[in-house]
């Protein structure tokens, strides 16, 4: 009860001698510390907004323009052309001000105004220099004239020093494809996958939906991309995330990996010290929009920052037909899981973040805590890992009131979850590969129910000092949490660092008062629905197959050589894999990036063409060197188009998956949108890449490598593939599938990968020598 009364300001008792008041200077004192940084934030947002606001130009050019009028009225001319005059007609104020205050009054007026549309002029500008992407065409090393000219623009209207949301505003709207082009790209993209009768009939299905209902919805489409800021991603939130009634782990969230080869410290609470301190970091910069706008690598050309808004402080509410996701302004305390118990652990005290030391010394007192979880508080969070409408019910029927409402609405309200693992995971033991495999596990779903899986992301602090993270995926992609991720590591390590005994360095204010357990009055109902969601989870998790490994005979800088895009050849090596696997083709998805546009999120390459297919049937068939590097560089520059028109919102799937949500809305059927939108994707794949790489000195530590993340399968019958592509000689590889299928394997699956990539290594190395031919015979005796 000690902490209860810690939160409390002032007690009275009424005696018969009067009411004796009792206040507590402490809480008082710090009931003011964090008005005052409430504030204070509320002050650095109004800045930033002003500045974001008025941007490309700054504030301080304001007064360049309202002196340079007055000067040039001071020489008798007159810059505006006879408004100043009409403004000084028209002041409320004229009667009780002199002439030449009137005057002053109407040019500063007058340089507002003037000052404001040249604002308003430059963004447009800047939105449409922006809007030209033909640039991403052009051979590489060969930028055409229009292409030079439009960057020299681009820089010049850009600004300076730009803040975090600076390019919002002057972002373009993502464009709505004509049906036609859309249908076309639809029927080149699954060919190679049906048989000439399929294909016909398909091709039949197109034209039909395009000569009647394919008009009539795009009408709708198109009305509504005249006033939303981007026509899919409020309803590719809504109905692809928030709507699903299945679990949200392993079906949607995704992971983040530690470092693979260092482990900073063994300390849990030294790790936790430096992770949460430096994710506390990152979010006051992100307060105070410090963090660098993300750009298209090596460019100048901004990408949309939206998704940042909710990292911290956001939570996925369950509903009965659909989730929100709801946001606070600010937090200034992580909850924290621990053998059953849960924790609120504040990072602030008078004001101030805790120093890393002080962090590891309250989570210490975690770990030290000696109490037993209270009856159905251990297996809590299954609700969070099974179906969303009993947890849904749960909540608004053991949750809305009293002491279970305030306990979760601190886990809902924190800054985000934190778990403090008893397990030791990372690549350790005598069976390293095997190890990665269960570490990658135990970040994707746990005990599932030691994780908070509807928070915007979970830390998972290891009792060997390994950490990861688990996000949702709701609100935001994986680029956007990698980011805030790799900042943390680089944090951890680069900056903050341990001393010789592995502890946090700084001191510790002995006067910071204990982390405050959270009470629960869980009755043994709940605890029935807590059993049934935690059955369904675990039948779930038990069913993921997963491999993780990683490719260092080769990477990056071998395949540039080749003069291949390395992404196209990992995407080439995974369908010949699949290929070798299943004996046939599949409808294979790419995540690509729209944040060329305002709240762009992503769109689907995909991957598997006509060009592809002919290469792995050539190189399988037996056909000559020469002839297969042919096909396989045709086969890399047309997924390189296909890539590029993804990013620049001429895509496939983003526009049939709204024509679809429009035709709903109507009450109207398509044949042909229903058969697209049931197509299964038995290969997902998404790379990770590395996007700050300033953080990380690969050269002189290449040791401090992240084996990135992973997701778990799409399709039952699929496959699910995460990779990386670190520094010039390493590829990482996250595949999963499920058990419960028998034609899928993810450790045969990766075998077939790494025997695909030396072989394509072979085919322009042909003197190199191939450590496995072996285990090729070995996989084709088991094929």
């Amino acid at each position: 009860m000690a902490e209860a009364h810690q939160a409390v300001a002032f007690q009275f008792t009424v005696t018969p001698e009067g009411i004796d008041l009792q206040l507590s200077h402490q809480a008082l004192t710090e009931i003011y510390l964090s008005v005052l940084r409430s504030w204070k934030k509320r002050l650095i947002r109004l800045k930033n907004s002003v500045i974001t606001g008025v941007y490309p130009a700054s504030p301080s050019s304001w007064l360049f323009v309202v002196i340079a009028i007055l000067a040039t009225m001071y020489t008798r001319s007159d810059p505006s052309m006879g408004l100043i005059a009409k403004i000084q007609e028209h002041l409320p104020v004229s009667h009780s001000l002199s002439a030449q205050c009137q005057t002053v009054l109407s040019a500063v007026l007058f340089s507002t105004m003037l000052w404001l549309s040249l604002i308003f002029t430059m963004r447009m500008c800047l939105k449409q220099l922006l809007s030209y992407h033909r640039w991403m065409f052009e051979p590489r090393g060969k930028m055409t004239n229009t292409t030079k000219v439009w960057l020299t623009l681009v820089r010049i209207f850009s600004g300076r020093q730009p803040l975090l949301y600076s390019y919002q505003g002057s972002l373009p709207n993502l464009p709505v494809p004509a049906v036609k082009d859309t249908i076309k790209r639809y029927l080149e993209s699954v060919q190679p996958l049906k048989n000439p009768e399929e294909f016909e009939r398909m091709t039949s299905l197109a034209a039909n939906f395009e000569s009647c209902l394919g008009n009539r919805l795009q009408w709708y489409l198109k009305l509504k991309a005249l006033w939303a800021s981007n026509y899919v991603s409020d309803w590719w939130e809504e109905y692809i995330y928030l709507r699903g009634r299945g679990p949200i782990m392993v079906n949607s969230n995704y992971y983040g990996m530690d470092f693979l080869y260092v482990t900073p410290t063994p300390l849990q609470a030294a790790r936790a010290g430096n992770t949460l301190h430096a994710a506390f970091m990152y979010r006051r910069k992100l307060n105070k929009e410090e963090v660098k706008p993300s750009r298209v690598p090596g460019t100048v050309i901004p990408l949309c920052a939206a998704q940042c808004e909710r990292i911290f402080n956001t939570t996925r509410t369950p509903g009965e037909e659909t989730d929100s996701v709801q946001h606070w302004q600010d937090s200034d305390y992580v909850a924290v899981y621990h053998r059953g118990r849960y924790f609120r652990l504040r990072m602030y005290s008078a004001g101030r973040l805790l120093s890393p030391r002080e962090v590891e010394s309250q989570v210490q007192k975690i770990l030290d805590d000696p109490s037993s979880p209270s009856p159905g508080e251990e297996k809590l969070g299954a609700l969070t890992a099974g179906d969303r409408i009993p947890w849904a019910k749960a909540r608004k029927e053991y949750f809305s009131s009293g002491l279970n409402k305030r306990s979760l609405d601190c886990i809902e309200k924190a800054a985000f979850f934190v778990t403090l693992d008893d397990d030791e995971q990372g690549m350790m033991g005598e069976d390293p590969a095997a190890s990665l495999d269960r570490y990658a596990k135990s970040l994707l779903h746990g005990k599932c129910y030691d994780r908070w899986f509807d928070k915007s992301f979970s830390v998972v602090i290891y009792k060997n000092g390994k950490n990861g993270l688990n996000a949702e995926h709701s609100w935001a992609d994986a680029p956007v949490v990698a980011h805030l991720w790799e900042y943390v590591l680089a944090t951890d390590s680069f900056q903050l660092g341990y001393n010789e005994e592995g502890h946090c360095k700084g001191e510790v204010d002995s006067s910071l008062a204990r982390p405050q357990r959270l009470s629960w009055d869980i009755p043994p109902e709940c605890q029935e629905k807590i059993a049934q969601s935690l059955s369904i989870a675990q039948a779930l998790a038990d069913d993921v197959d997963f491999h993780v490994f990683s490719f260092r005979d080769f990477g990056k800088g071998m395949i540039k050589k080749f003069r291949i895009s390395p992404d196209a050849f990992i995407q080439l090596v995974l369908q010949l894999a699949y290929y070798r696997d299943r004996g046939a083709f599949c409808l294979t998805y790419e995540a690509s990036m729209t944040r060329l546009f305002r709240e762009g999120r992503t769109e689907t390459v995909r991957s598997c063409s006509n060009e592809s297919c002919a290469f792995i049937r050539a190189l399988e068939g037996g056909e000559g060197a020469e002839v297969c590097r042919r096909l396989l560089r045709q086969a890399s520059e047309k997924h390189q188009s296909l890539y590029r028109h993804a990013m620049t919102g001429a895509g496939i799937d983003r526009h049939l998956f709204c024509l679809y949500v429009v035709s709903k809305y109507l009450g109207v059927e398509s044949p042909f949108l229903n058969e697209v939108l049931s197509e299964p994707w038995r290969l997902s794949t998404s790379q990770t890449p590395v996007q700050q790489v300033e953080l990380f000195d690969l050269v002189n530590h290449p040791e401090y490598v992240s084996c990135g993340g992973g997701f778990g399968p799409v399709a039952d019958d699929g496959y699910g593939v995460s990779y990386s592509i670190v520094g010039e000689n390493m590829i990482n590889f996250h595949i999963s599938c499920k058990h419960s299928c028998p034609q899928t394997d993810s450790h045969k699956y990766g075998g077939l990968i790494r025997q695909a990539l030396l072989d394509l290594q072979l085919l322009f190395c042909p003197d190199q020598k191939d450590p496995s031919k072996a285990d090729l015979r070995q996989t084709k005796k088991d094929m």
